[in-house]
């Protein structure tokens, strides 16, 4: 395989895993309300159970849409999703952070039993698979095919730097979720500039979807030019150093760390 190729890979791979590393903490701060009313024990096989029912459905939904990536209509309610998910989540945490904190603290009441919490576990982690896994498929659509074999109706380099990418987001989400909490509580502007690329790579995805054959609004050409991809990934670099230097850095204060062991 050409070094360039190679290198285009290991940079998609790199931003994956820091955009997953980032959402996972966020994720695991969820799980871990979810779960602490439940006895230790308890707590481990719930979010067990859960993360192995992520991992059976990342595999299972990014097999399926690798068959429907190039169909322009679920390129778009791709691209749609992630925008909404991305100002939802900002505009919440920008004027509603309040509100939302005291609806945290009533959802807290509403304690439910063993199987109960492992359903909600089950129906979260799918919900941040879907976040994940339409920003990884709109972050790898362009990039270069590879000489690997096709899985499923996708080129084998882009589906494997898709799945791995998943997989190490699910172990962060498990073993080093606390590290990225204690780095999100350090820096908290760097949360916002997670789905701020997340609406970013939506807006790729729009990209694509106007690009496309049947649509046809812009270039199919531009959609996939070089001069695009640069432009993506000075936008997309320049949101992660401004969410990083406009991020107040806290004094270290103690937090509760989420329970994902």
């Amino acid at each position: 395989m050409d070094i360039s190729i190679l290198l285009e890979y290991g940079w998609v791979l790199l931003l994956l895993v820091g955009l997953e590393g980032l959402l996972a903490a966020d994720n695991a701060l969820v799980l871990a309300i979810m779960v602490k009313h439940l006895p230790e024990k308890e707590r481990k096989k719930a979010l067990f159970y859960g993360l192995a029912g992520a991992f059976i459905f990342r595999f299972a939904s990014l097999f399926i849409i690798s068959f429907l990536v190039d169909v322009w209509q679920i390129q778009a309610l791709g691209a749609l999703y992630l925008l909404f998910i991305a100002i939802n989540h900002i505009v919440r945490k920008i004027f509603f952070k309040k509100k939302e904190e005291e609806d945290t603290e009533v959802k807290e009441k509403k304690k439910s039993g063993f199987w109960g919490t492992v359903i909600k576990v089950e129906l979260a982690d799918i919900a941040f698979a879907i976040d994940s896994i339409l920003a990884a498929v709109a972050l790898a659509m362009t990039l270069p095919n590879t000489t690997l074999p096709q899985i499923g109706g996708m080129d084998g380099g882009k589906f494997l730097v898709i799945f791995i990418g998943g997989f190490i987001g699910l172990v962060i989400m498990r073993f080093a979720a606390n590290l990225f909490v204690k780095l999100l509580h350090s820096r908290p502007g760097l949360e916002i500039a997670a789905f701020a690329i997340v609406g970013w790579v939506g807006v790729k995805l729009a990209v694509l979807t106007l690009g496309h054959p049947e649509i046809g609004v812009i270039s199919h050409d531009f959609a996939h030019s070089t001069q695009w991809k640069l432009i993506f990934y000075a936008v997309l670099i320049s949101i992660a150093v401004a969410g990083w230097f406009l991020s107040k850095d806290k004094k270290e204060e103690p937090i509760e760390e989420p329970t994902t062991e």
